[in-house]
């Protein structure tokens, strides 16, 4: 997964250096500037209608990317595929254990933030670029901003988890996507006044992206699918692909669905995945294994399939949007709204369960209300910032 930080400024009026040297009070009589930094292909994703807001509003606004995992040049052309705007800068963060990684983004991204003087930054997510951003700004005395606030698994032994709970409780603007996002806040005593229910940004990213997908790509026609005729897999989060166990479980449950349904199981597999199958020796029989995908290509993917089976977030809230069934290959998720619903259900890393959940979801039809949202998130964080 790459780590990407953008810094998105928005400017309502052009200042120059002499800005710099303005002291609280004065600074306050300006038009705010907001910066929105990004730390991964998914926050790019689901960060990208805010930024496209600004653009159908008008508004200036400069890009900085981290760098934390893929470089820039790796990079550009899931800008162009996004027909987002480049970054402005780039800070090649590069890979890392979690406190190398975080340190380097915290000072490189304050460095930034002192020079950039905005009032308000925004986050999106979970990463470490979330935690260093949000802490780099409020060290700052800058106003923070978390979009998805409030999410939570309730597993302290995941580092994501830790990191959007540090992001809340430094956060000035919680825009959680859901009621029950602002009741996970409400109960760690977060202020009610912070605290802004706006929908998720998947939901107009979701919708956006996948008539930009329509125009550019047919990745059924060049895998030779039929719509609603194959299950889609996914499957890198470490504590599942680490585990000689469990990734070998996964592996055992997926091949127990193919030889149910007989549908193709078209997995893309993650580099990460990959390294860890050929490193256990594990074959994936009858599995149809894939380089991984550009987004355009996968979310086209992911809304033709008849099934999707994944340990990601951003998969089972998609498949949701979607009307694809889902069967999260978890213990639990930071999603519950997709198990409320009925559109998702937690199968754990045991095969039979895996086999179990599939057939519990497809019997169970695709019938739901998406929870998340209107698909216009973006276009409300805007205001609110605004106002």
């Amino acid at each position: 997964m790459s780590f990407v930080i953008f810094v998105v400024k928005i400017r309502y009026l052009q200042s120059d250096q002499t800005d710099l040297l303005l002291n609280t009070n004065q600074r306050r009589q300006l038009p705010m500037t907001i910066a929105i930094i990004l730390g991964t292909r998914p926050e790019i994703i689901k960060m990208a209608p805010v930024i496209r807001e600004c653009q159908r509003r008008g508004l200036d606004y400069s890009i900085i990317h981290t760098g934390q995992h893929y470089s820039y040049q790796m990079d550009r052309i899931f800008f162009e595929q996004l027909e987002l705007p480049q970054p402005d800068h780039n800070l090649d963060v590069g890979s890392g254990n979690h406190g190398e990684q975080t340190g380097r983004i915290l000072a490189d991204l304050e460095a930034v933030l002192m020079a950039e003087r905005p009032d308000v930054v925004l986050v999106q997510g979970d990463t470490n670029t979330v935690m260093a951003g949000a802490l780099a700004a409020s060290k700052l005395h800058i106003k923070v901003g978390h979009v998805e606030a409030g999410l939570r698994s309730y597993d302290r032994s995941m580092p994501e988890e830790i990191n959007r709970v540090v992001a809340d409780h430094v956060s000035d603007y919680c825009f959680a996507p859901t009621e029950t996002s602002k009741a996970n806040l409400l109960k760690e005593g977060i202020a009610e006044e912070k605290i802004h229910v706006t929908g998720n940004t998947i939901v107009d990213s979701v919708y956006q992206n996948l008539e930009i997908a329509m125009r550019k790509v047919n990745i059924l026609a060049d895998l030779g699918l039929e719509p609603k005729g194959y299950f889609l897999v996914t499957s890198h989060r470490q504590e599942n692909v680490d585990s000689k166990e469990r990734l070998g479980e996964i592996i055992r449950g997926l091949e127990m669905v193919k030889s149910e349904f007989g549908l193709p199981v078209v997995f893309p597999v993650h580099p990460r995945t990959r390294k860890m199958v050929e490193s256990f020796g594990f074959e994936l029989d009858g599995i149809r294994a894939i380089e991984p995908l550009g987004f355009l290509e996968f979310l086209q993917l992911e809304a033709g399939a008849r099934l999707a089976l994944t340990d990601s977030g951003g998969v089972q809230e998609e498949a949701c949007i979607l009307g694809v069934p889902c069967v999260t290959l978890r213990d639990n998720t930071e999603r519950p709204e997709t198990l409320d619903v009925g559109a998702n259900m937690l199968a754990g890393t045991v095969s039979q369960r895996i086999m179990d959940g599939a057939r519990n979801m497809l019997e169970a039809g695709e019938s739901w209300k998406n929870p998340f949202g209107d698909g216009n998130a973006g276009q409300r964080i805007i205001q609110i910032l605004e106002n």
